[in-house]
Parts: structure tokens; sequence; C-alpha cells
């Protein structure tokens, strides 16, 4: 992991002007992990700025909610709905027949877990130019840069 160069964060986003996510960024982002907090609040301060514009499948919500649920935190909940739901320049796409059947192609050839093809078969379908992950396996798509954060820095 630690053999990947390093890229500057308005390096990595530059001539970006859709940016789509993975779930993880979200997380770290809401609940402000220690590690990264950092880094996703200057991404997300842009996405707010409407530069680059954030995308990401409803999978997301799916994911980010399930540990609020179990929790019953409710304040949580509707810290990630406010974000996925209601920002400002970030769009919450459902997914449709054509994304499912890119996301199935996306997994015969890459080898990807099924929540991750639709991830990536959202972002292509929303016409993102870059996507924003914590999972570096996901930059065997070549579709479009794969940015891991744990290769970025400010």
């Amino acid at each position: 992991m630690g053999s990947s160069p390093v890229t500057k964060l308005d390096q990595a986003l530059a001539g970006v002007t859709k940016l789509g996510f993975d779930t993880s960024p979200i997380i770290y982002f809401i609940e402000s992990h220690p590690q990264y907090d950092g880094l996703v609040t200057e991404i997300f301060q842009r996405v707010s700025n409407g530069r680059p514009e954030g995308i990401t499948s409803v999978i997301t919500l799916t994911e980010v909610l399930i540990h609020p649920l179990r929790r019953g935190d409710a304040a949580l909940q509707q810290q990630y709905s406010d974000l996925l739901i209601n920002a400002a320049n970030f769009q919450t796409l459902p997914i449709d027949i054509k994304t499912a059947t890119s996301a199935a192609d996306l997994r015969a050839r890459y080898n990807l877990r099924t929540p991750d093809a639709l991830q990536v078969a959202t972002a292509l379908a929303a016409g993102c130019d870059a996507f924003m992950t914590n999972d570096a396996a996901l930059q065997r798509v070549s579709e479009f840069p794969v940015l891991v954060l744990d290769q970025l820095e400010l």
C-alpha cells in the first residue's frame, strides 16, 4: 500500500467537473475520521462550491445508514440524509436498467463486487471525470481516474 505515489489533491482534481463518490469518503467526512478528515473536508468544501459536482448512487445511502440505524442514532441518519439528499451540488442517483447492465459489464471485465460495480457504473453514466474511493483495488477500472484517499494529500 505504501508504495503508491502520493498526489496533491489540486493535481488529482485538475479538470474534474463531476466527481463520483464511493461510500467510504462520505463516511469519513460525516463522521470526521481522524486520518482523513482534513482531506475529505477540503473535497466536500469544493463540492459545496460547485467544482467539482459530487455524484453517488443510492447504494451509498443504503451503506451509510446501516450503522446509525443499528445504533438508533437519528442525528447521524439526518446528517447523511442532509448530504446525500439535500446538499447543493451533490446528487444521489437511482440505478436504472442501463446502469445495472453497465455494472454487470464492469463486474465481468474487472471482477468487481456488485456494489462497487454499481457505484462505478453510476459515476460513468452521470459523466463523471473521476471517482473518489479508498479502495485501491478499484484502480483497475480504466474508464476514468480512480482517486484513492490514501494516495492523496492536500
